[in-house]
């Protein structure tokens, strides 16, 4: 078979647009970074939630390049939206995508049996075509002989190696990119669909390959056989998959909190600054109590945010972050959920926001909605202070058979009965759509390889971004509407109450008492709730407002309300109020992140509606039996 002619008719000022497109785990990505560096932009494709990539770099020869690295996909045959947007673009049927020139199938040289067979598929579409045998280093020091001659003539497209890890890893397929003949050849015809090969003989045309060209003197490296045996076995696995899951939450609160609390000193201080040169007004009022304060409040959770990307990308780079996926698939399956779920979930723990925005790694799109309408259900950092408060104020400090204590469990049933939850929730989702189908769990179990710094840096840069620009933006418009109704109208002179009970937020809280009072709420929790919209911590400065105290900080403000609230209210309020953390969606920021990564405001509404009925009825049964029981 001759090799394939690459119509490359373009002028030398006008950028070439390459596509790179391969399966998951191929280095695709790693080759992106290599060739762009930091010439790239992130966005989405249009009408999806499915993250567009794409960046430029120079050849030697002056040529430019524009270069899309398409979502990883291991058949044309589309199963999940990453699938079918690569399938589209491919084919250039994308709406508003151009067509790619070249298509670059990025394959793992150590893994050809699985690689080469989507490589086939592709070669179908009749477009010009060159195949990067990336990894090649890898297969070499695993003693995999590769003819690369052997196999483009028998592929008919250019093969090229390389090493993404490397500085110079793509200079052989640039070079080959760069020499391509501009020659008014005619394309390869794209075949129909009753022409295109079957699956079985793509993998019976992949075997041929692979006996023509590769030698492979094992199936996989001793040492991946000897990690396995260890982090597969299903117990071993496991516990070595908590080991781990602990590490990434000790690191995550321990390592995040002298970075938040640096930012919470940046913005005080700069709030303190403002509000000093500034005259008593309503702008100084917007400036320090809205936007300094709204932005602040957002961006502290970038450390926590950071850190459990850092764990997820290196635990993904690595290989075994699809081995936790494989161990936890059964459990995960008898919720209504995948294995894939689980490391969404568990960022969730930290912050829901990149927890949801983890679900990206679920290729069902079923499994990842499900993930993304739980994941508010487990207990964030921002519960704390409230359960701190209300614990402090109404457990006692004893011990429980003489070496638990009784705060310490009340804190972990809480946290229980999160994770229940969203096990019941998901489980009670998949029979309400009637899922009876057994979705298989298709994940490739790739080479272990030691995380690249470079990548990591790129990856946790894009993350960072991401989240500033989709979620800050919005968070900071409702931060600035929350000031408004916190703070108009001002109290007449002589008024001597708290500001916020004469506000619009005021006068709305006393409405809400006639919703609220029957699972135990007075006025002053609802006009805390709304505050508490904006972050749940806010609660408990905001309930300190409302009780006319002055406090410089959470922590104060709580040692000052234990009291007070502890005379003041009942059990049966304080249990109430504890259930309602447990399932209310009072962080606009978590719904912001629901609508832009499902783009659909139905689902929003579905899951702000299911988690405060939840919050209602678990409140109201929890104070009806409380008081009942007092």
């Amino acid at each position: 078979m001759s090799t394939q002619p690459l119509i490359l008719s373009l002028s030398k000022d006008a950028p070439l647009r390459l596509a790179l497109v391969g399966n998951p785990n191929s280095g695709k990505t790693a080759l992106f970074n290599l060739l762009t560096g930091s010439r790239q932009k992130v966005a989405n494709y249009a009408g999806v939630t499915v993250e567009r990539k794409e960046g430029r770099f120079t050849a030697p020869s002056g040529r430019h390049y524009a270069l899309l690295d398409l979502p990883g996909a291991y058949s044309l045959h589309a199963a999940s939206l990453d699938e079918a947007v690569a399938r589209d673009v491919c084919r250039g049927f994308y709406p508003g995508e151009p067509a790619p020139d070249v298509l670059v199938c990025v394959v793992d040289a150590t893994n050809l049996r699985l690689h080469l067979r989507f490589a086939l598929e592709l070669r179908q579409l009749g477009k010009p075509m060159l195949v990067a045998l990336n990894m090649a280093d890898a297969a070499r020091k695993r003693g995999i002989v590769i003819d690369v001659d052997a196999l483009q003539r028998e592929l008919g497209v250019p093969v090229v190696e390389t090493v993404a890890v490397r500085h110079d890893g793509a200079r052989a397929l640039i070079e080959r990119i760069d020499a391509l003949a501009i020659a008014p050849h005619p394309p390869r015809k794209m075949l129909s669909a009753s022409e295109a090969v079957e699956v079985d003989a793509l993998h019976a045309e992949t075997r041929r390959l692979l006996a023509v060209a590769v030698t492979v003197p094992r199936r996989t490296a001793s040492i991946d056989d000897a990690l396995d045996r260890w982090l597969l076995h299903p117990v071993a696995g496991l516990l070595t998959l908590a080991l781990v899951m602990f590490l990434i939450f000790q690191a995550v609160y321990a390592w995040a909190t002298p970075m938040m609390d640096g930012i919470e000193t940046v913005t005080v201080a700069l709030g303190g600054w403002v509000g000093d040169v500034m005259p008593d007004g309503p702008l100084r009022s917007l400036l320090v109590d809205g936007i300094i304060a709204g932005v602040g409040g957002v961006i502290v959770f970038l450390p926590q945010i950071l850190i459990l990307f850092a764990f997820i990308l290196a635990l993904e780079e690595s290989g075994y972050l699809p081995r936790a996926a494989f161990l936890l698939d059964k459990l995960m399956f008898s919720a209504g959920l995948s294995g894939r779920s689980f490391i969404p979930l568990l960022s969730s723990f930290a912050c829901a926001i990149p927890g949801i925005m983890a679900t990206r790694s679920i290729q069902d799109p079923r499994d990842r909605l499900a993930t993304i309408m739980v994941a508010p259900l487990m207990t964030c950092s921002a519960r704390l202070p409230v359960y701190a408060l209300l614990i402090g104020a109404f457990i006692p400090r004893q011990q429980v058979l003489g070496i638990l204590n009784l705060q310490g469990l009340v804190l972990f049933g809480l946290y229980l009965a999160g994770i229940v939850s969203a096990l019941i929730v998901s489980w009670v989702m998949k029979r309400w759509r009637h899922d009876r189908s057994e979705h298989v769990l298709l994940l490739e179990l790739p080479s272990y390889r030691m995380p690249h710094p470079r990548d990591l840096l790129i990856g946790l840069w894009e993350r960072a971004m991401i989240f500033l620009k989709r979620v800050g933006g919005i968070i900071l418009a409702l931060t600035v509407l929350l000031w408004f109704l916190l703070s108009f109208p001002a109290p007449p002179d002589g008024y001597t109450g708290a500001a916020i009970d004469y506000s619009f937020a005021g006068r709305i809280g006393h409405a809400m008492t006639a919703v609220f009072a029957p699972i135990g709420f007075n006025w002053q929790i609802c006009i805390a709730l709304i505050p508490g919209m904006a972050a749940r911590e806010v609660a408990v400065s905001s309930l300190a407002t409302v009780y006319a105290l002055s406090a410089v900080d959470d922590a104060a403000a709580a040692d000052a309300l234990t009291p007070i609230i502890a005379n003041g209210w009942s059990l049966a309020t304080a249990l109430s109020l504890l259930v309602w953390f447990i399932y209310a969606p009072q962080c606009l920021s978590t719904l912001a992140t629901i609508k832009r990564e499902t783009n659909s405001w139905r689902q929003t509404a579905i899951a702000t509606g299911y988690l405060f009925a939840l919050a209602y009825l678990a409140s109201l049964l929890t104070f009806q039996v409380a008081s009942a029981l007092s």
